[in-house]
């Protein structure tokens, strides 16, 4: 059984059908309860026999967050987590969450560090290594975005906000498969990116993928350096499923943009120890919450 955050579009919607084509149970859970219907209708139709279910859950929010973390975590044991949800084209400027917290830092690593922590427990209960993967990003690699300020107190702006999500995204990735390995706890930790995959690129399927014709081609013209969607998820699904991935890799596409998944290089910014277990404490005070 596989829980999928951001399930009703993009990245997350694909690895919850290539999942399901595998003979997996998926738990596939969103924000907005039409499109995740429409996202697991989509599913039903297209893969026979799948075995989905939706759960709703918004990771800006950490009261959605401990409410979906509570109802999966009774049940008899989870195989791993995708932690894909997030905040693509973030505001223009500065916006706060109800918790207080600046909002693509919320969606995007906040939600998912405070639910693995509290999936972790039903994590262990697998039969299997089960495995949490965390959606990182090839931008972490352009420029020098460390995260002395990781709420964006001071000098917002939306590509900023998005690459910084994504280098402590990284970075908690790996820190988390340092301290589960120090525990000796059998859950490995992973990070993976997508490569450079568009919507214009990916197959249409009604209330999941509706490019527009414009949409269509202009990334049509890029086909040399980009991929769907559905190709962009096979990283992140062979990083969770592929029993030969070890804990602490970086997984995308062969060839950086596109291409087969295997193992990568991550940015060396996000690959930092000591980086890493600032910017989790940060995270751990930011949410109050501590992994067990």
């Amino acid at each position: 059984m596989f829980f999928v955050t951001g399930s009703n579009a993009g990245l997350g919607y694909f690895a919850s059908e290539q999942l399901a084509r595998a003979g997996a149970h998926v738990i596939m859970s969103g924000r907005n309860p039409n499109r995740l219907a429409e996202a697991r209708a989509a599913i039903n139709r297209r893969v026979e026999g799948a075995s989905v279910e939706t759960m709703l859950l918004d990771t800006s929010n950490l009261g959605s967050v401990r409410a979906a973390a509570a109802s999966v975590g009774g049940r008899d044991r989870l195989d791993g987590v995708l932690l894909n949800a997030g905040i693509v084209h973030p505001p223009r400027t500065r916006e706060v969450t109800g918790d207080g917290n600046e909002l693509v830092l919320a969606t995007n690593v906040l939600g998912h560090f405070a639910l693995a922590g509290a999936l972790l427990p039903v994590l262990e209960r697998s039969d299997l290594p089960a495995r949490m993967v965390w959606l990182g990003s090839l931008s972490t690699a352009m420029g020098s975005y460390d995260p002395v300020d990781p709420q964006l107190q001071e000098g917002y702006s939306a590509w900023r906000a998005y690459v910084q999500s994504k280098v402590i995204v990284q970075s908690l990735g790996f820190e988390a498969d340092r301290r589960l390995r120090e525990r000796g706890l059998r859950v490995r930790s992973l990070v993976a990116h997508p490569g450079y995959a568009v919507s214009g690129r990916t197959p249409g399927i009604r209330g999941v993928n509706e490019p527009t014709r414009k949409a269509r081609f202009v990334d049509n013209l890029q086909a040399a350096v980009t991929q769907s969607k559905e190709r962009g998820a096979w990283a992140p699904v062979r990083a969770l499923i592929d029993p030969d991935a070890e804990g602490g890799t970086f997984w995308g596409p062969k060839g950086g943009l596109k291409g087969m998944p295997r193992p990568a290089k991550p940015a060396q910014l996000t690959a930092d120890p000591a980086r890493g277990a600032r910017l989790w404490s940060f995270c751990e005070e930011a949410t109050a919450v501590r992994w067990p």
